[in-house]
């Protein structure tokens, strides 16, 4: 069984100072929900920046079954989750560190949670835009400026963001379908999951219509000089798309590389 040392009379005091913020408990449900939102699988793993008492590691572990680690900078604090995780079942799936999350590595994980101040999420937005893309970030109360969140919770009283780390798209790529009759120049500008662009082809520069990123899943349209409607639906790998290019009813082979 997982050990602690945590002082068996320390109860932490609500608005107790850490580091950077003071302790303030997330709600049960408010947890519920944010875990939730991120859509947990199987095989995440959960990460907490200002673990606290534990109580949304210990809840991503009991629900979900998922490797979940917090990091809270409180050593009593620390050593306080790590006894919860073990009373509540999961000290073999939960590990509390005690560190700083702007020293801490997190970039394992798959789900980041965090309840901190909005100009820490600020100066950690730079982090968290580097992580793999589809990784789900999941706020309590705060926002990233002007990153827009991908969905939003609230009940009237406690509010919830989450985002999706998108892949880096902007760039110049070139897209050729597997019998050539498509040689295209593809433009594509983004701010953080917003993008669009230009397709230039035959002569002829028009513009990428419904373009959406999801993590690294990207769709765009296109009409091409016959007035047909292309449609690229593919995942977007470094400097690489791959997928499917739909026209004339049928998914026809392609490649899109990124041009140096």
């Amino acid at each position: 069984m997982q050990s602690t040392n945590a002082d068996s009379d320390y109860k932490p005091m609500r608005g107790q100072m850490g580091k950077d913020v003071m302790w303030l408990q997330t709600a049960q449900n408010l947890v519920n929900q944010m875990l939730a939102m991120a859509q947990i699988k199987s095989d995440d793993v959960v990460y907490d920046l200002g673990a606290g008492d534990g109580i949304i590691p210990i809840t991503a572990s009991k629900l979900y079954s998922v490797k979940s680690v917090g990091i809270e900078y409180h050593q009593k604090l620390a050593d306080f989750a790590k006894k919860n995780a073990i009373q509540a079942g999961v000290g073999d799936k939960v590990n509390i560190i005690k560190g700083d999350i702007f020293i801490e590595d997190f970039s394992k994980a798959t789900v980041v949670t965090m309840y901190l101040l909005p100009e820490l999420n600020l100066q950690l937005r730079p982090t968290i835009l580097q992580m793999i893309p589809g990784t789900r970030i999941v706020s309590h109360a705060f926002d990233m400026g002007e990153w827009q969140h991908d969905q939003f919770y609230t009940d009237g009283k406690e509010k919830a963001y989450l985002w999706i780390v998108p892949a880096q798209a902007k760039g110049i790529w070139h897209l050729k379908d597997s019998d050539a009759k498509l040689d295209a120049r593809i433009q594509i500008e983004q701010q953080f999951q917003s993008i669009g662009g230009t397709i230039t082809y035959a002569g002829q520069q028009k513009p990428l219509l419904g373009a959406q990123l999801k993590g690294s899943q990207i769709q765009f349209q296109f009409v091409a000089s016959d007035d047909s409607l292309f449609t690229v639906q593919a995942t977007l790998n470094q400097n690489t798309m791959s997928g499917e290019l739909w026209a004339w009813g049928r998914a026809l082979p392609f490649e899109i590389q990124r041009q140096p």
